[in-house]
């Protein structure tokens, strides 16, 4: 019998699957979809925390299915970094899920919002759990299938056209990789990751492993939302009502990330290759056009989806300089991330509402009608543009003082000149939306609603968190770090009692906020 700690690792996902199921069959009764959702929501939340608890004081976790030992069974396992995820992520989907309560209509939930939402959080967290890169591949396609069914709920022309530019872009990644994993497998025999991360040391590079490796970086950068490859992002999420929004802008592009960095350093090597520098002018241009293309936006939501893109760019920038210090910069960087950018949707929805337009040339007057909201939006948008001393000023520091230790000089030097884009958009939302008089003076301010407020002020409150006490989390993503650079706990957690075959140097250097000291 598995003992409470392996059953943890199953919880977040057994819990939105089970949702899922049972708010499809109360179809009828969308009070009763509610209640289930948000409990189920507030229940998930308290298995994600426990999950990352028992990992910070267990270590790595596994667990087998089917009677079956590794490499042959399906695996789930529960490292640091992947637990970071799992927390992060329910956080959030709880936040987004009292924020629906305002925001989702009768006529959404009738074209199956909550069996979808908690299908989508099903193969967000398997994506984060899974031990096998098929099975990766496997909830790839349920987050695929789920999102489609979230983009066109309001059963518009634009949220069609959105979703049809979404889906196929995404299909041609899944198409891509597939053909990885099948060129993988024909070099290796497994698809175990642990398993892959024993042989693939012990290995040459052979032109089929060189090809699985390049088209893993393309599948991902597509999920990803990466240059060139990121045109259906702001073609559809600010076509979704803003729950749904919110949830994908912290959520789906993560993923995608999240799984370019198990692949490239669980089983890839980012060193000695031409593959770093590939990475690294990607991380540029992504960072670049995605700020560029924010600047020229008048619509919020369309500015937050550019930015989407360009905030990547940072997080590829620690899987390009692949030192210890830039991943864990860039571990830190994903979590600060997930949380301000859905905050940032989720305001966005809250400016629309209380301006009655989200067109920045047609809003106006919320300092003087709304001052709360504007206190509640300088915390995510100052963190985002990298002030100190929020989330974000940390999270830049990280990667580009990396960098800057790797002499990576032109990255530093792009680095910074975006996050001064970012301050101009961001500022460019305060001024239009919250500064100017408005076009229309109302004899009564519009009334935001309460379910709106909450999630906004925690996702808020969690920012303000993590960057007044950067120092844990900051530890944290160093331990998370330690776990991706030298895979030895991970394998022996897969494989109880085998001697991993691969041994390199573990030790990653101590970041101190204060100086960035080795």
């Amino acid at each position: 019998m598995a003992d409470a700690s392996t059953l943890l690792v199953l919880w977040p996902v057994l819990i939105p699957i089970a949702t899922a199921a049972l708010t499809a069959l109360l179809w009828s009764s969308p009070v009763a979809q509610r209640r289930v959702g948000l409990a189920s929501l507030a229940l998930l939340l308290v298995a994600s925390l426990a999950l990352t608890m028992e990992v910070m004081h267990e270590g790595v976790i596994a667990k087998q299915f089917g009677a079956w030992d590794a490499p042959f069974g399906i695996s789930f396992v529960a490292d640091p970094l992947s637990a970071a995820m799992i927390a992060i992520s329910g956080i959030l989907a709880f936040a987004v899920g009292i924020f629906a309560l305002g925001d989702i209509k009768e006529r959404h939930e009738r074209a199956g919002f909550h069996p979808l939402f908690h299908g989508l959080m099903a193969g967000v967290n398997g994506a984060f759990l899974t031990g096998d890169i098929f099975n990766l591949y496997v909830w790839f396609e349920v987050m695929l299938i789920t999102t489609l069914g979230l983009l066109v709920v309001q059963r518009g022309k634009a949220q069609i056209d959105g979703a049809l530019k979404y889906a196929a872009m995404n299909l041609f990644g899944t198409i891509l990789f597939l053909i990885a994993v099948a060129l993988l497998y024909g070099a290796t025999g497994t698809l175990n990751m642990a398993d892959l991360a024993r042989i693939l040391p012990q290995m040459e590079m052979s032109p089929g492993l060189t090809a699985s490796a390049l088209l893993f970086l393309a599948a991902f950068g597509i999920k990803a939302g990466v240059f060139p490859l990121f045109f259906w992002l702001p073609a559809s999420y600010h076509t979704a009502p803003i729950a749904i929004a919110a949830l994908f802008a912290g959520l789906l592009t993560k993923v995608g990330v999240y799984a370019a960095f198990r692949v490239f350093t669980l089983m890839f090597e980012m060193e000695g290759g031409a593959l770093r520098e590939i990475v690294a002018v990607v991380a540029a241009m992504t960072m670049i056009t995605g700020v560029f293309g924010a600047a020229v936006q008048w619509n919020v939501r369309r500015i937050l989806s550019f930015h989407i893109i360009s905030q990547i760019g940072y997080m590829l920038m620690g899987l390009a300089i692949a030192t210890p210090v830039a991943i864990a910069g860039a571990v830190f960087y994903i979590v600060h991330h997930i949380i301000v950018k859905a905050n940032l949707f989720l305001l966005a929805g809250a400016i629309k509402h209380a301006a009655g337009t989200d067109d920045l040339r047609k809003a106006g007057g919320l300092l003087r009608s709304h001052p709360w909201l504007a206190v509640l939006f300088l915390i995510p948008a100052l963190s985002l543009a990298g002030l100190p001393p929020l989330s974000g000023f940390w999270a830049k520091f990280l990667v580009i003082d990396a960098s800057l230790r790797e002499e990576v000089w032109w990255l530093a030097a792009v680095a910074l000149a975006v996050g001064a884009l970012t301050l101009f958009s961001m500022s460019k939302i305060w001024m239009e939306a919250f500064w100017k008089k408005p076009a229309l003076v109302r004899a009564t301010p519009r009334t935001v609603p309460v379910a709106f407020v909450v999630p906004i002020a925690l996702l808020g409150a969690v920012t303000l968190t993590i960057g007044l006490f950067a120092d844990p989390f900051v530890e944290y993503a160093r331990t998370a770090t330690a776990v991706l650079v030298d895979p030895t706990d991970y394998i022996a957690a897969v494989f109880p009692g085998d001697a991993p075959v691969r041994t390199v140097e573990t030790e990653v250097p101590v970041i101190a906020i204060e100086g960035a000291v080795e």
